[in-house]
């Protein structure tokens, strides 16, 4: 691959780590793949696209759709014999697409995000009066709630998600519930808050860098103890990517983070999260595992999470069945690295035909997932492509939110945090009626 054109020199230095003719053209990449035969991409697969780059046929790959319908799973570099990081591959191939022609709002969301701390381009005092009016809410079930902005010293520091900010309002309680169960010291930021880290499904290293030092610096300026790693997978894999860079470029940009799992499991264990399965009786519950959150960061990063929702679950419900197959060998939902807000709909549900045949074979009432974009994908897109099977999808943090024995705070706990809101809101220059 030494003789091409110079205008894509510098980013192809990438592709020229591979040995190529390390592919044995034996196409197990293709047969693992679920998006293989997706609907008007006929003729393409993930060994065609091998070949071409072994013959140097890199543009060619680049203007097709391809790469944008790879989400990222990982099950073709897993059971690749030649030891070729397709996933990888098929990421950076992103990068080398001209901006202006990156399918859909991925562009545009990661421009937002980097020029107004989220994807949406949700205003600060919109995303302030949001909290200050949910959490009043909140409160009237939970005396003494609010949400903490910017709080120097907190333990847990956590990222909303802008998709929940701007619409889905009420799923931010789940999580909030559970800080209030815990007594938790948590806050979150009044900018840079967002969760999704588009630059990752763009293939944009130097904006997820960005991102990552954004979220790094936060903590440090406001002596924050821990993060919770991002909900959706890839929010908390392109926070652990850059995060990597940068403490590799210098040792003081060690943060300390851990991902919801490992959370939820301490707070159970230590009796701060006391449940109740019983609400939860009469229904069967399985859990999809997330490759960003499984397969792919056990991969890249030594430790995937598989055991551990399992073990939540199962404080949660009484009646928990598998999915078929599991854990590392999952197959993908359809709508990682970015599918769900592309305009590939059609090909994003022929990749969750198996995740649908695999939900229909459990015999589960309920769908238990860790990741935004899984739900929105297993929740909306299958049923709108596959019907005749009938099921519920809940966040993991739902579930637990719905099994949580809550025990008010004591009167005068209520009243200060209460003084400690309406301090905090006024200082922020938020006035609610």
């Amino acid at each position: 691959m030494n003789n091409r054109p110079n205008q894509y020199k510098k980013e192809l230095a990438f592709l020229d780590t591979y040995d190529f003719s390390n592919c044995l053209v034996c196409g197990v990449c293709a047969n693992g793949c679920p998006t293989t035969g997706a609907p008007a991409q006929q003729g393409w697969d993930a060994r065609k696209v091998m070949r071409l780059l072994a013959n140097g046929l890199v543009d060619e790959v680049v203007a097709s759709d391809f790469p944008w319908l790879c989400t990222g799973c990982g099950r073709c570099t897993a059971t690749c014999p030649g030891g070729i990081d397709i996933t990888a591959i098929m990421g950076h191939l992103k990068s080398l697409r001209p901006r202006e022609d990156v399918p859909g709002s991925l562009h545009k969301g990661m421009v937002n995000n980097l020029e107004t701390g989220n994807n949406l381009g949700i205003s600060k005092t919109d995303y302030l009066e949001g909290m200050a009016e949910l959490g009043e809410e909140l409160a009237e079930e939970l005396p003494g709630f609010f949400v903490p902005v910017d709080k120097h010293g907190a333990d847990i520091l956590f990222f909303p998600n802008s998709k929940e900010v701007y619409g889905d309002f009420e799923d931010q309680y789940w999580w909030w519930k559970i800080f209030y169960a815990a007594r938790e010291n948590w806050t979150v930021p009044s900018e840079n808050w967002e969760a999704v880290d588009w630059a990752l499904f763009t293939g944009n290293e130097t904006a997820n860098t960005e991102l990552a030092r954004r979220k790094i610096t936060f903590m440090q300026q406001h002596d924050i103890k821990s993060l919770i790693m991002p909900d959706c997978g890839g929010g908390s894999y392109g926070f652990r990517k850059g995060m990597t860079k940068l403490v590799a470029e210098d040792p003081a940009n060690a943060v300390d983070f851990m991902y919801l799992y490992d959370y939820l499991m301490d707070r159970i264990k230590s009796g701060r999260l006391t449940l109740d399965p019983s609400v939860h009786a009469g229904k069967t519950f399985t859990f999809h595992d997330s490759c960003k959150h499984g397969r792919e960061l056990e991969r890249n990063f030594g430790t995937g999470y598989f055991d551990e929702p399992r073990w939540i679950v199962q404080q949660c419900v009484d009646d928990f069945v598998e999915l078929t197959p599991n854990r590392e060998k999952n197959y993908c939902c359809g709508a990682g690295g970015g599918m769900w807000p592309m305009p590939f709909e059609e090909q994003s549900a022929w990749h969750a035909r198996y995740k649908y045949e695999q939900i229909k074979n459990s015999g589960a009432d309920v769908v238990v997932v860790g990741c935004s974009n899984c739900r929105d994908q297993i929740m909306k897109r299958i049923p709108k492509f596959f019907d005749g099977y009938q099921f519920e999808v809940k966040y993991l943090w739902q579930l637990v939110a719905e099994a949580l024995v809550i025990e008010p705070w004591p009167e005068h706990m209520a009243q200060l945090a209460q003084k400690s809101a309406t301090a905090q809101w006024e200082e922020l220059g938020i006035h609610l009626d």
